[in-house]
């Protein structure tokens, strides 16, 4: 069985996983988290003037939060944790109501880097959030979580399409659109079956960001349950294991070396760019505002950003025991050994000698193992938010992450000790030297 320390973040994990359907919702659960821990939410348009202590901004499904504690000298460098929120999925359009041959269905769009036969025949629920009419002409936000199995996006049966075997990817992407009931398209249908789950009205929703999620509970798989396996493994398990370093952060003794950060941002995988993705101003206005509110000058705020580090934590691949020639083969990372060091000397991930040695440093105080990654020459190399922040703000970055299997799947694995490997280095990271 795996160490007992491990299993109770494993066990964790699941929890945060399970009331995270959406980016929305993994940001207001991280938030909760923090919120118990002392942490307090400011507002963009809030005068932030005096403000210490522990400290979070939301914004959509991107969370910037930092702990520096009355008496932190301005220049204090930061040590900031990189992750994101979004999962490749499936999202419903703004006109969802369709449907064929007597079958009602919704209409959805790809989103992000999806194996579009993984999301076959599995049983789906839907979440996000809807924009609701307000008072006085304002709009509100409003989280939606249906883990009913209302639909599925049903596999043609082998009888009546013989090559499905031929290729293991469906890339028909025109029958994608999930079934929900019989009868013809009924228009407004979902409207109202979602406004009632937030306890609405449906002529208050002015608007959606609502995706379909796989109603299976995450749990542990194998001989010895020595595996996880769940949905939105990329990238939740680095969004939990930076709101465990964070909080722990908040409560060690001392005057700390570092200020430290999680910056969990969104649509990290179409690319980052919106107003709450890695290539936006987001983490650099909010770390400026927050070095301006204790005080600090143009000068402290250049000399914190100069001292600092990123730590982008994104999920890795293991190599695959079916496919292992795809893997470079002195690069073969296995769960349970130890959350990878990603290098890529074009750039795909911001790693360079130093930040090995930053990570391995924090690994030997944490008393964990680490493994090297990098892609065989033959295959494009992913990559993460990683270069983005380094370019960003001009800070030294590494790129980590926990090995895994079938990344960007339904469903995906893990190791059940990364995870809690992965949450102790980075409360190394963000503590101490």
């Amino acid at each position: 069985m795996t160490p007992v320390p491990h299993r109770s973040h494993a066990d964790d994990l699941l929890s945060f996983i399970r009331a995270s359907p959406s980016p929305y919702h993994a940001v207001a659960s991280a938030a909760q988290r923090l919120e118990k821990a002392g942490f307090r939410e400011l507002r963009g348009t809030e005068d932030w003037t005096g403000t210490t202590g522990g400290s979070f901004v939301l914004r959509g499904g991107a969370l910037i939060a930092w702990y520096a504690p009355e008496g932190t000298p301005c220049h204090t460098p930061f040590r900031i944790i990189g992750t994101h929120t979004d999962s490749p999925n499936l999202r419903i359009k703004p006109t969802p109501d369709t449907g064929a041959a007597g079958w009602r269905q919704l209409a959805v769009e790809i989103y992000g880097g999806v194996p579009l036969n993984t999301w076959l025949d599995r049983d789906l629920g839907i979440s996000g959030r809807l924009a609701l009419r307000g008072p006085g002409g304002r709009t509100d936000s409003r989280l939606v979580q249906i883990d009913e199995p209302l639909l599925r996006v049903p596999q043609l049966a082998i009888h009546l399409d013989r090559s499905v075997n031929d290729g293991l990817a469906l890339d028909r992407q025109q029958h994608l659109a999930p079934v929900w009931s019989l009868g013809d398209a009924e228009e407004g249908a979902l409207l109202r079956r979602v406004a009632a789950a937030a306890e609405a009205e449906p002529d208050e929703v002015l608007g959606w960001d609502l995706m379909l999620h796989d109603i299976q509970p995450p749990g542990y798989l194998g001989a010895e349950r020595e595996f996880v396996v769940s949905s939105r493994l990329d990238n939740l398990v680095s969004v939990h294991a930076g709101v465990t370093a964070l909080t722990g952060a908040a409560t060690a003794a001392g005057e700390p070396s570092y200020i430290p950060v999680l910056a969990a941002f969104d649509h990290e995988e179409v690319g980052s760019g919106s107003d709450t993705g890695a290539q936006s101003p987001l983490l650099e206005r909010v770390l400026s505002r927050s070095v301006a509110a204790r005080g600090g000058s143009p000068e402290d705020w250049s000399r914190a950003l100069a001292g600092a580090f990123c730590v982008s934590a994104d999920m890795a691949h293991a190599v695959h025991p079916n496919y292992a020639e795809r893997h470079d083969p002195g690069h073969r990372p296995l769960p349970n050994s130890g959350p990878t060091v990603k290098v890529n000397v074009n750039q795909r991930y911001a790693t360079d000698s130093t930040g090995i040695a930053v990570f391995a440093s924090a690994c030997e105080r944490a008393g964990a193992p680490w493994q090297p990654f990098v892609s065989n020459n033959a295959m494009p190399c992913g990559t993460s938010i990683g270069p983005l922040t380094a370019a960003r703000l001009g800070v030294q970055t590494v790129d980590v992450g926990v090995p895994g299997l079938s990344m960007h799947s339904a469903r995906e694995l893990c190791g059940a000790d990364d995870p809690g490997y992965l949450a102790a280095i980075l409360g190394a990271f963000v503590t101490s030297d």
